[in-house]
């Protein structure tokens, strides 16, 4: 008997689908695999070059990576000059969010210098403003959307020069007919829970059920379906749609430590 016998569990990741449906899978779970996004190189990587071109020149005072796949974009696109970036990284002081950017810089032999308390923009907005900010260069790697301006709109404010850049972009990967018919199998109770592992999943299937005309049935089929996000940032836009979640790891926001809240999760289900 496996933990999650008897649950059919949606799965919108994209990158480490097959990983985290298989450890669901292996516990006894009917993953229904359903990538929502994926993540893309740029059509023009014109601005991440000449944020590398500025980093190398002279090193910023602070640099913030908001996602691990961001630093790896930017280590592709510097291409011949990797190691003058990594150089340049080595004098600046990261700021990361969540565990991913800091594995990402332990893939480069470095470690993270801060690391916000709470793996959001406004953790890391908070471990900054304990910093003299004024005229301090600051970097800060973005994701696709709009989803981090605040973080750079609130350290211009205090007075910090700061370079932006966003390394990559986002695809639809599942065509949306098939999303609309997971929205329907949610509406129509098929399914037991939704693991959702980043913001984006979520803003393509309202989006999806806004181009279907399937509002309604998503919001009933969510709101009686359990939901399981993997941390805060997740959790900030469910909240931003009128939901919520009641699983998440308790502190270690990875597959694994998911996989253990939704095993936990379940268990208690009558």
């Amino acid at each position: 008997m496996g933990a999650l016998d008897g649950l059919t569990i949606l799965v919108p990741e994209s990158r480490e689908l097959d990983l985290f449906a298989g450890m669901l899978e292996a516990h006894g779970a009917q993953a229904l695999r359903c990538p929502l996004v994926q993540i893309a190189d740029l059509d023009d990587p014109g601005e991440a070059v000449a944020w590398i071109d500025a980093m190398i020149a002279a090193p910023f005072d602070f640099t913030v990576f908001l996602t691990g796949e961001g630093l790896r974009k930017l280590l592709t696109l510097s291409g011949p000059r990797r190691d003058a970036l990594i150089k340049a990284l080595e004098k600046t002081k990261t700021i990361t969010r969540g565990p991913k950017p800091a594995r990402a810089l332990r893939e480069i032999g470095l470690s993270p210098t801060l690391a916000a308390l709470e793996p959001t923009s406004q953790g890391v907005l908070q471990m900054l403003e304990k910093e003299r900010l004024p005229g301090k260069r600051i970097g800060v790697q973005l994701y696709p959307g709009d989803g981090a301006g605040a973080l750079v709109e609130a350290l211009r404010r205090h007075g910090a020069v700061v370079f932006a850049v966003t390394p990559y972009r986002y695809i639809t990967q599942t065509e949306s007919e098939k999303v609309a018919d997971a929205i329907r199998d949610l509406a129509a109770g098929k399914i037991g829970m939704i693991a959702f592992t980043s913001s984006p999943q979520i803003e393509r299937l309202f989006a999806v059920a806004k181009e279907f005309g399937l509002m309604l049935e998503l919001t009933q089929g969510l709101s009686r379906t359990q939901i399981a996000a993997i941390g805060p940032v997740v959790e900030s836009a469910l909240s931003a749609h009128g939901l919520s979640s009641a699983i998440r790891p308790a502190a270690s926001f990875h597959l694994k430590p998911m996989v253990k809240a939704i095993c936990e999760a379940w268990s208690k289900q009558p």
